[in-house]
């Protein structure tokens, strides 16, 4: 056996002992015996915990690998999404005000992805275990809304018939203003017997809509997202931020960012996440790589009252970034990108000199790059607020308010 003292905690909700030693589900400051296996304590022993630790509030977490932090306190987990953002911007020579962490409740994950499967005496569905593909069935979640729990019998039926035993159904269910939102990947191939089946249940369940393998077999009402004053209907599992709560507090964080613009671009819009509500104030243009996601903001926008122009433009902002003479036109910048980051359109953006950028991320490596690059330019990172949507994950979210040095707050 070998015996180690808890330095920190890792990127990934590890603890970290001298070595580095890596052992799962221990806190900083506790002493864990367990086996080594190179640089892993395996079987991992608390022999004295933490003050921090505590009982998990789920009855799944021990199997389930969905949630990775339930062991360690509220605090503690705020505080170190907090540091991560901290430690991300130090890397490359930059700190700024790091606000305190702004968390989701439980119950409020509006989407989840179940895998389901068919098993000899009929079918199961859940989420994956720790580090496996065993499916852990998950009834009593806390995670999701309530209304999602519901999902799970529905997938279950999905795999009783549309999938063979040797496959693996992936369940994208989103918990609608109109109710689920279904998306299936992985089935067998759509025949008349299948559509009809897949209809039934669609209308079984009472599902907003159902599509499977980007087809759409019913939809009973169109599955409507509030975005501001306006509702969207988003193309089958697109991109949507995973509470509501999340979606608010990054919503308001951006609004307090650009302030009482004019014009603002939109870079990444997605669906009109930050577009939207922005337009109760300010002219928008939304730009976004796919084309069905800026038709639905352009619906939304054209069916909401009281908003000021939208424009949207279907581009690749990775290969095609907005040019400086594009962007100078605008008084502020909203940029949301995936966790790469947006290194060629952050560029442009140094060159333009645009007044105020909004830069919402969910990689703090990225964004700590993004930054450097920025600050470089004559920006000021003003502050930075993090937003942890993904509670009890490894997974950190914030924004960062960039000013022009000689406009700065």
């Amino acid at each position: 056996m070998t015996t180690v003292t808890i330095e920190r905690l890792g990127q990934q909700g590890d603890g970290i002992a001298p070595g580095p030693i890596f052992v799962p589900l221990a806190l900083p400051g506790e002493v864990v015996s367990g086996i080594l296996d190179g640089t892993h304590l395996t079987e991992p022993r608390i022999d004295t915990p933490s003050a921090d630790r505590v009982s998990p509030p789920c009855l799944h977490f021990r199997s389930c690998g969905g949630c990775q932090m339930q062991h360690a306190s509220d605090q503690l987990v705020a505080d170190w999404k907090r540091d991560i953002v901290v430690m991300a911007l130090k890397s490359v020579g930059l700190e700024a005000d790091i606000r305190p962490t702004v968390t989701s409740s439980d119950r409020s994950r509006r989407r989840a992805v179940f895998a389901a499967r068919r098993t000899k005496k009929g079918a199961m569905a859940g989420f994956h275990a720790r580090k496996s593909d065993a499916i852990i069935p998950v009834p009593d979640c806390i995670l999701v809304t309530p209304a999602l729990l519901a999902g799970l019998k529905l997938s279950e039926d999905l795999a009783l018939v549309g999938t063979s035993r040797k496959a693996e159904l992936a369940v994208t269910v989103t918990d609608s203003l109109e109710g689920l939102d279904v998306a299936v990947t992985g089935g067998k191939p759509l025949d008349g017997p299948l559509r009809i089946t897949l209809a039934a249940l669609c209308e079984q369940y009472r599902l907003a809509r159902l599509t499977w393998d980007d087809e759409l077999i019913g939809m009973r009402v169109p599955p409507a997202q509030r975005m501001g004053k306006a509702q969207v209907v988003p193309p089958p599992g697109s991109f949507l931020q995973a509470t509501e709560h999340g979606q608010m507090k990054l919503t308001d964080l951006v609004k307090e960012i650009v302030g009482p613009t004019k014009s603002v671009a939109d870079l990444f819009a997605g669906c009109g996440t930050f577009a939207l509500p922005l337009a109760e104030s300010a002219e928008v243009h939304a730009v976004e790589g796919s084309s069905e996601m800026m038709h639905a903001l352009d619906v939304g926008w054209r069916q909401a009252q009281g908003l000021k122009r939208v424009t949207t433009e279907t581009r690749d902002l990775f290969r095609r970034p907005l040019l400086p003479d594009e962007l100078s036109r605008f008084d502020a910048v909203v940029i949301d990108p995936p966790r790469a980051g947006a290194a060629a359109q952050i560029a442009e953006l140094a060159v333009a000199q645009v007044p105020v950028i909004a830069h919402v991320s969910c990689n703090p490596q990225t964004f700590a790059r993004d930054a450097e690059t920025l600050c470089n330019a004559g920006y000021v990172l003003d502050w930075v607020q993090p937003v942890d949507q993904f509670r009890w994950s490894a997974h950190v979210e914030l924004v960062g308010a960039f000013r022009l040095a000689h406009i700065a707050a």
